[in-house]
């Protein structure tokens, strides 16, 4: 597409994100909430089958965890205890529609009363903060899952996700580009992780989004006639869907015909998005109260205590990284990884010098050892203090950066309880930085290669490279690199 006509067009992009919820049991039984390792339709109850007389049991745990992502959201509780108000009033209805894996022929769900009313979430893009308005979030249970077997006239269900608890999050139209599409998902991601409420595995569907599309002339402001493409579960589908479908808007109102509302799919081998059926409105899912659930009122202790669990949030972790002076670039790989993040935070809250050492080991070494081992940093032995420590005895010349590298490595296994610098000793690990012993070793290198002396006199500069590689073989490696410099340039300068 030529780019002065896509320049006439704006997008209004909005994502609908279904978070599963990390609870041990699903919303409304007590059926496991993973199914990952079952057999299909084995994790399944009564109330999952949709069979007669089967009453539904709110998940307290799924309520304090979708609080808690909902004050991540920027949820204003407050308001709900302003003038004697009890709280917010939150009740759950039935959304009528059938599907293979719906068995019941109806979703619960919340319509007009959701648990997370309004919010933003923002985030950095280019160099800028975007703002994304949250229209709401509602809590339901999930339906089942249908396989499409290929070349075969049958489709095969399997209900063990029927009724996992999810949060509904839903946007304001307000992304521009494919570009902050992608941004604001990887943001949703962030928050549902640290904040604890989801366990955020893409791969296995605990964040799925769909993208609303349309686009309209720029300069108006009626928006046009939008489409949904369901079920993506990676950043980079959300981007690519997002685009293809602006393209394809766009040709299609330059010939004059007109976008349909419709639900569409997602082929990513296509990288093509494709019809799947029409877009229904809120009226044909004959939305009316759950009779078998009660409302929940939520109170000010319930707040109260989800916000005591909520912890830090990527925005604390960004106004850190940026008091320490760190680049932004390396500083959002950190950010993208709430385990590192906090270990970082705590180094930082120890021994504020080490920003940069926990940084570099953290975004570069760290991805490489647990790749390596399959440990994750939770499971390793390096703790904030560990890391701190090593950092320390790097700045102050004890370890050179290979051996600060070699001796992490070593407390990158289970169950390590030793002292950083007791376990650095045993292994010879430890640099020679005394000033005098390596006087002695600088003097015998320049007897030993009066040569490359001269030549390094003479101004070649590559002759000291020679000479600082023969100090530290005669140290076997343990000299203090900068200090060996530092006497051999004293001794020929």
């Amino acid at each position: 597409m030529k780019p002065e006509l896509r320049a006439k067009y704006e997008a209004v992009i909005g994502i609908e994100c279904h978070v599963q919820l990390a609870t041990q049991s699903k919303l409304f039984c007590s059926c496991d909430n993973d199914s990952r390792e079952a057999e299909p339709n084995t994790n399944v109850c009564p109330v999952c089958l949709g069979h007669p007389g089967a009453l539904p049991v709110l998940n307290k745990r799924a309520v304090e965890l979708a609080l808690r992502l909902g004050l991540a959201l920027g949820c204003n509780y407050d308001q709900y205890f302003e003038s004697g108000k009890q709280g917010l009033h939150t009740k759950f209805d039935r959304k009528n529609y059938f599907y293979p894996d719906l068995p019941k022929g109806y979703q619960i769900t919340q319509f007009d009363e959701p648990i997370v009313t309004h919010g933003a979430v923002e985030f950095p893009l280019d160099g800028k903060v975007k703002r994304v308005g949250i229209t709401r979030a509602h809590l339901e249970g999930d339906a089942g899952k249908l396989t499409h077997p290929e070349g075969r006239d049958y489709s095969l269900v399997d209900l063990n996700r029927a009724e996992t608890p999810l949060l509904e999050i839903v946007s304001d139209p307000d992304m521009r580009s494919p570009q902050e599409a992608k941004a604001y998902a990887q943001e949703l991601y962030n928050l549902a992780r640290y904040s604890g409420a989801s366990d955020a595995n893409l791969y296995y569907g605990n964040m799925r989004f769909d993208v609303n599309v349309s686009v309209r002339p720029v300069g108006t402001k009626e928006f046009g006639t939008r489409t949904e493409t369901k079920n993506l579960n990676s950043f980079k589908a959300i981007e690519r869907a997002a685009e293809y479908e602006i393209r394809r808007q766009i040709v299609l109102i330059e010939h004059g015909d007109k976008v349909k509302q419709e639900t569409r799919g997602w082929n990513d081998a296509k990288g093509e998005t494709y019809s799947m059926r029409s877009k229904e409105d809120a009226d044909e899912y004959r939305y009316f109260p759950e009779p078998d659930l009660p409302p929940v009122i939520i109170t000010h202790d319930m707040v109260a205590a989800a916000q005591a669990e909520l912890g830090l949030l990527p925005r604390d972790l960004r106004a850190e990284t940026a008091a320490a002076k760190l680049p932004v670039n390396e500083a959002e790989v950190l950010v993208s990884d709430p385990d590192a993040a906090l270990v970082w935070h705590e180094v930082v809250s120890q021994a504020p010098e080490q920003a940069r050492f926990a940084l570099n080991w953290l975004n570069v070494e760290r991805p490489k050892l647990a790749e390596v081992k399959g440990l994750t940093l939770p499971e390793s032995s390096v703790t904030p203090a560990v890391l701190a420590k090593v950092g320390q005895m790097t700045s102050a010349g004890e370890l050179s950066s290979t051996n600060s590298k070699a001796l992490l490595e070593h407390f990158y296994a289970r169950d390590i309880t030793a002292d950083p610098a007791a376990v650095a000793k045993s292994k010879g690990l430890l640099q020679e930085s005394n000033t005098d012993e390596l006087a002695k070793v600088v003097e015998a290198v320049i007897a030993a290669n009066p040569q490359a002396a001269a030549d390094y006199q003479a101004g070649n500069a590559r002759a000291f490279g020679a000479l600082v590689g023969a100090a530290m073989k005669a140290t076997q490696g343990k000299g203090n690199p900068p200090l060996i410099t530092k006497l051999l340039k004293d001794r020929l300068d």
